[in-house]
């Protein structure tokens, strides 16, 4: 097998061991498959790449062609040097071609960009068993390997970068290589060489607000606090917040809320059932959630849940009653939690 687990592939992809041969770069993570296959390009043909031995192609150029990528792949380099091909949205359907062509592989490098492959695919079967070729999976950063590329990116570019501001960042990112990247780049810019980030420059820059707004009102209504429900309300709404969106977090959060209940009456801790959350609990609430998990009982968030889902359904039916029902619901919901 020449398949490369998912946090080999950096490395690898700075020092690949094949001279010639197919690399298959996919994964649920657009931005750092793009990366990778970047990264081999430049091992094999230069950054940039020389424009007489390297050849881009969409797997729609070959969908009435596919032997053209075998036709590509053994065409010398008008001024020698390794031709290479990148072909991106690859799938199967190249298995037919490919195979033969890994048999009897010319002076040629294969970059194929992929989404994410099943095991039983046919296109990864093959870079996985070939000898000939590699298979790079790509997939969603952890916390680990955001932390270290916020650590380089900003050292490298002399900024100093507060723990809550790192904290934040590390909440925020990791969705996406590319889009992680690109919002570093744009602190970087924003904090100039031997600047300086704190934790409201990432606010205002990256955070999403209309998301925070919308936190804030579901807080406030688990927390039971009906003057700062109402604030946010106001906030949310005035920035044209949607309300049926506000209702669907809402109904969400409460779900959530009544999942990890159940982990707390089964003799988890609040704290430890927060932890817990998948998708992870943004740390700057989970204060705010332990306490609803101490108040609130299965029963209560049952009923707070059918509450919040019946105005959907109202909202659904009349858009004039949109924001007045929303707000009913959920001072019903915050006046049942000033009471626990």
């Amino acid at each position: 097998m020449t398949a490369l687990k998912a946090h080999e592939v950096e490395r690898y992809a700075l020092s690949p061991d094949l001279k010639g041969g197919l690399f298959l770069v996919y994964g649920s993570d657009s931005g750092l498959v793009h990366e990778i296959a970047e990264r081999l390009i430049a091992h094999y043909a230069g950054s940039p790449p020389d424009a007489m031995a390297h050849i881009s192609l969409n797997a729609a150029d070959l969908a009435a062609e596919p032997g053209r990528i075998a036709d590509e792949a053994r065409t010398p380099s008008l001024f020698g040097g390794k031709r290479t091909v990148r072909v991106r949205n690859a799938a199967k359907s190249l298995v037919p071609v490919l195979a033969p062509l890994l048999d009897d592989m010319p002076d040629a490098v294969l970059i194929l960009e992929a989404a994410n492959l099943t095991r039983d695919d046919a296109l990864r079967k093959l870079a996985e068993a070939h000898r000939n070729a590699r298979a790079l999976p790509c997939y969603a950063d952890n916390e680990r390997a955001i932390a270290g590329l916020i650590d380089t990116t900003f050292r490298a570019a002399g900024i100093v970068v507060s723990a809550d501001a790192a904290m934040l960042l590390r909440s925020l990112l990791g969705n996406d290589r590319e889009i992680t990247r690109r919002e570093l780049e744009k602190l970087c810019l924003f904090a100039g060489p031997d600047g300086r980030i704190d934790a409201a420059d990432v606010e205002s820059l990256i955070g999403d607000n209309s998301a925070r707004a919308v936190d804030s009102i579901v807080d406030a209504a688990g927390n039971g606090d009906a003057a700062a429900l109402d604030g946010a309300m106001s906030a949310a709404l005035a920035t044209g917040v949607d309300s049926q969106r506000i209702l669907a977090v809402a109904l969400a959060h409460f779900m959530q809320v009544r999942r990890l209940r159940r982990l707390v009456d089964g003799g988890e801790t609040p704290k430890r059932a927060v932890e817990s959350a998948r998708p992870r609990v943004h740390f700057s609430r989970a204060a705010s959630l332990e306490r609803q998990l101490r108040v609130w009982s299965d029963t209560a968030l049952a009923e707070a849940c059918a509450r919040l889902y019946a105005a959907i359904h109202d909202t659904r039916r009349s858009a004039a009653v949109r924001t007045a029902a929303t707000g009913r619901a959920l001072l019903a919901v915050c006046i049942a939690g000033a009471q626990r």
